[in-house]
């Protein structure tokens, strides 16, 4: 019989929620010929698939929309942005004794499914501001040399549109997002630049505070948004630049969300994090906000650092975290005696694995809670030092998919996770600004 292809053959819902597949133009021939072999005395049931191929299907319509990577950061630290003899076919061979090899390469991507990708332009918080927004402007620059360079498997993208068409070219639709309001030195000319330059989100904060944010990582200073933090979530969504709050306060993320309520504007998103009623990190996302995602329409694109996604792994760490300040105290001026002590702890307290699992149970908690539309993934690979066990790398990304779909998740649900959700959002955040394009942009005087 005549085989549909995936285009032919794209699962769609009608009005009253039930699935059905839409149908080729066939011959009269061909669709006699496939009538027989579902009604024909040979025909047999059609065998249940597997998590696996559900996963795979899921992958085939709708790739991967990775929210956060930080192939850039690695870019400089470790060639100091030079490409020329960077090969990003394949990066296995990237390690030192110092670091691990990187987790992203074009090799890992295919095999991970990942047909978007938000390549985050981080630099550190520690600059001060005129450092960093020059930083960032270098960040920008070597990843978008990083895309012309293999413009058979990558494509830059700035808008929605360019992302589709990447993914039916079979291309990486390559985004940009900044990591931290420092980047933008407090000024919101500034921040028009970086979009025109092509960052399409900005996190308000990295782990420290801005002037006008505050960090989840840090003592809070401004119970949240100040009056120039508005201005900028309200000058990013003008432009169509999305808010991300991952990184930031809990006070600043329901800052941000009254001020959408109040005002109007876009759908927020969480670039890279995890639900905080299963991982109590500040970096996660608490009930009360991830219950207001149904009303703005946001997304929670799920984090794989293992300190984020594992109780017990973030347990193990203030462990050793105290029993580290206990030493020193202990060995004032001994570094060595310090160390030596802490090495044997290491040996009888072996730290715990995150699992693909955990990852899974972040996903059904924030289902729960914010509902199947809300939810993403965003790996944070190449900014952490694994991912979970099974996860390392960006080629792990079907094997989550997989223990959803053992879960019961629906392939449909499977599609918007990986990348349907994303793609609404980006969306909404064009159809917000060009509904209001007339607006003027904000305008604050300069010292």
């Amino acid at each position: 019989m005549a085989r549909l292809t995936a285009k032919e053959a794209r699962l769609t819902t009608n009005d009253e929620g039930a699935s059905f597949m839409i149908r080729p133009a066939w011959g009269a021939a061909a669709l006699a010929s496939a009538m027989l072999a579902f009604t024909g005395p040979l025909a047999r049931p059609v065998a249940a698939q597997t998590p696996e191929q559900v996963a795979e299907a899921a992958l085939e319509e709708a790739p991967v929309w990775d929210g956060h990577n930080d192939v850039p950061i690695q870019l400089r630290g470790r060639f100091g942005n030079v490409l020329g003899e960077f090969d990003f076919a394949d990066t296995t061979g990237t390690g030192s004794p110092e670091q691990g090899a990187m987790h992203t390469d074009l090799a890992r991507l295919a095999q991970g499914r990942v047909g978007a990708q938000f390549w985050s332009v981080y630099v550190s918080a520690a600059l001060e501001e005129p450092q960093a927004v020059q930083a960032t402007i270098e960040q920008i620059d070597v990843t978008k040399r990083l895309i012309a360079r293999y413009p058979e498997r990558l494509s830059l993208a700035l808008t929605a549109d360019d992302v589709q068409r990447a993914i039916d070219e079979g291309k990486v639709a390559s985004l940009m997002g900044m990591e931290g309001g420092h980047s933008i030195g407090s000024s919101l000319a500034v921040l028009r630049q970086m979009y025109d330059l092509g960052a399409r989100y900005m996190t308000l904060t990295h782990s420290a505070n801005t002037p006008w944010a505050d960090s989840a990582t840090a003592a809070p200073e401004h119970d949240g948004l100040t009056e120039f933090g508005e201005q900028v979530v309200r000058e990013m969504m003008r432009m169509g630049m999305l808010v991300d709050l991952s990184h930031v306060s809990e006070a600043t993320m329901t800052d941000t969300l009254d001020l959408i309520e109040r005002r109007g504007g876009a759908p927020v998103m969480f670039s890279h994090s995890g639900a905080r009623a299963v991982n109590g990190h500040a970096r996660n996302v608490p009930d009360n906000v991830l219950s207001r995602l149904p009303a703005n329409g946001g997304i929670v694109m799920v984090v794989g650092l293992p300190a984020y996604l594992s109780e017990a792994v973030r347990q193990h760490g203030a462990a050793r975290a105290g029993e580290l300040a206990k030493q020193q105290v202990l060995w004032t001026g001994q570094p060595e005696r310090v160390e030596a002590l802490m090495a044997e702890w290491d040996v009888a307290n072996p730290a715990p694995r995150a699992t693909i699992a955990e990852m899974a149970d972040h996903i059904d908690h924030i289902r729960q809670v914010a509902g199947i539309d809300h939810i993403g993934v965003g790996g944070d690979y190449d900014g952490m030092d694994t991912g979970p066990e099974g996860m390392e790398d960006v080629a792990g990304y079907p094997a989550l998919f997989a223990e959803l779909a053992r879960r019961g998740y629906k392939q449909d649900e499977l599609e918007k996770i990986a990348s349907g959700n994303m793609m609404r959002v980006l969306r909404k955040a064009e159809a917000y600004a060009e509904s209001v394009s007339q607006m003027a942009p904000i305008e604050v005087p300069v010292e």
